[in-house]
């Protein structure tokens, strides 16, 4: 499968759920400037048939090589990061939730979704936006799950599909900043994540990153009751070079625990 396909499937599955970043989209291009995606991010659940290990053999297929490991100990989840040989290809963030860590009423929860996943689920590339692979959860396991981890009820309603996009705004060049990029989109009323400022990270660090909070949509949950809930949202980045002179090209946990606030709301 071509990247370009790969992306554009993504694309379309992200929009559905998350019109806002259709809005940004074409926000920027009407003011000339051209909307580069700098990475994609992905939520599973780990020890699933849709477990990391799983879903990175898919990738690599692809052309994508693992070249990051990170941890985010409060919220349980393992990470990695992939790039591709082709310098514009978004980079790909994928994390996953050690569920074993959370509550027992939480890990009943996920025990009982995960089971409904077939064993082999993961053929292709279209498993990224196949979207819930197990029946609606009951609005009740969702609060159980939202008391103990969001990104766990959040997995459980969205499923596997791309949790945001990303703006480079080293792309963009009507606009001097992150921080200029935040107060032109809070102009238009778009609302950002506070979570830890509303930019995450600084030039020393080599990169700065903002975000929308997540857009909602109305969910039938499984005991016919129906709620607004957080689906996806769309993140800014700038990247800043680094001693060699390269812009720095992977993720800070800091900054990337606070981006994972976006959905919590």
């Amino acid at each position: 499968m071509q990247i370009e396909h790969f992306f554009q499937s993504l694309w379309s599955a992200y929009i559905n759920v998350t019109p806002q970043a259709q809005r940004i989209k074409s926000l920027f291009e009407s003011l000339n400037e051209s909307v580069i995606n700098d990475h994609v991010a992905f939520r599973t659940f780990a020890d699933s048939p849709i477990a990391l290990a799983k879903l990175e053999p898919i990738l690599n297929d692809l052309g994508y090589q693992a070249y990051g490991v990170f941890t985010f100990a409060t919220k349980h989840l393992n990470a990695r990061c992939y790039k591709h040989p082709a310098p514009e290809a978004p980079k790909i963030f994928l994390s996953e939730l050690r569920w074993h860590e959370l509550a027992p009423e939480c890990q009943n929860v996920i025990q009982q979704l995960i089971a409904k996943i077939p064993t082999n689920i993961v053929q292709g590339p279209e498993i990224f936006w196949q979207q819930r692979l197990w029946p609606a959860p009951t609005l009740s396991d969702y609060q159980i799950l939202q008391q103990h981890s969001e990104y766990a009820a959040w997995l459980s309603t969205m499923g596997m599909q791309a949790n945001h996009f990303t703006v480079s705004v080293n792309h963009l060049k009507s606009f001097a900043s992150l921080e200029a990029v935040n107060q032109r989109l809070q102009q238009e009323g778009f609302v950002l994540n506070s979570s830890g400022g509303l930019i995450k990270g600084s030039p020393e660090l080599y990169l700065e990153q903002s975000s929308t909070m997540a857009d909602k949509i109305c969910f039938n949950f499984a005991d016919d009751q129906k709620q607004n809930i957080p689906s996806c949202f769309y993140e800014f980045a700038l990247r800043y070079p680094q001693a060699d002179g390269t812009l720095f090209d992977s993720f800070i946990e800091g900054n990337a625990d606070k981006i994972f606030d976006s959905t919590n709301h």
